[in-house]
């Protein structure tokens, strides 16, 4: 999982380049301003390497709330992104999370961002020809050099305006530098009781990820 997680890095990257809706376009500039035209995000390996005790924001940085890089991105679905039957594509869904996923954390940490890990999704209800395909972003919670951001994947009626709740995803991504390396992103100003809810389980889902990852490790020596 951790591997097919890391191939959307290089996806993500590629898919800022699709000048597909205009908060795509500023969220391509942010990722990719300040550094050498063409240089595209790689994962370092160091990525792997923060652990439990490397959490803590930097203080010096101003906070910045939920609200400020709440995104949404909407397309219409189109018979190329369907299957035989008429439905979206699970795999073009899947591209789609990465971007919006991608573009809060970019708005948050006003940084290029990589995709280090995907803790879940799921496909509810296909997506039909014709309908919109709506996606749903914000950050849940900021540690040291990553965010976990939540996206919600609804379709909708282009006739009737209904809305059908049809994917959840969690993803994390790391924040780097021109270099490719970790760099801090502001701490997380929470706003609402939901906002402190997200921030709560997504802890939580950390400190069960690192748990797994510590168990293979012991496993492997």
């Amino acid at each position: 999982m951790v591997y097919f997680a890391q191939g959307w890095c290089f996806s993500a990257a590629f898919a800022f380049q699709m000048e597909v809706e205009p908060r795509i376009i500023t969220a391509r500039r942010a990722l990719l301003g300040g550094c050498a035209q063409g240089q595209i995000p790689t994962m370092p390996s160091s990525l792997k390497k923060q652990g439990p005790g490397k959490d803590r924001n930097d203080p010096t940085l101003p906070s910045k709330p939920v609200s400020a890089s709440r995104s949404e991105i909407v397309e219409a679905v189109l018979p190329n992104d369907a299957n035989p039957l008429g439905k979206m594509l699970g795999g073009r869904v899947m591209h789609l999370i990465d971007i919006a996923g991608a573009l809060a954390a970019t708005r948050h940490s006003y940084s290029r961002v990589v995709t280090a890990s995907v803790d879940y999704m799921d496909f509810r209800f296909p997506i039909d020809v014709g309908q919109w395909i709506v996606l749903k972003s914000s950050v849940n919670c900021v540690f040291r050099t990553s965010m976990e951001v939540g996206v919600k994947v609804f379709a909708e009626n282009v006739l009737t305006g209904e809305r059908r709740h049809t994917s959840s995803a969690y993803l994390t991504f790391v924040a780097i530098d021109c270099d490719g390396n970790p760099k801090p992103v502001p701490p997380l100003i929470l706003e609402t009781a939901e906002d402190r809810r997200r921030h709560d389980e997504a802890g939580q889902r950390r400190r069960t990820r690192l748990a797994l990852h510590y168990k293979e490790r012991q496993k492997g020596k």
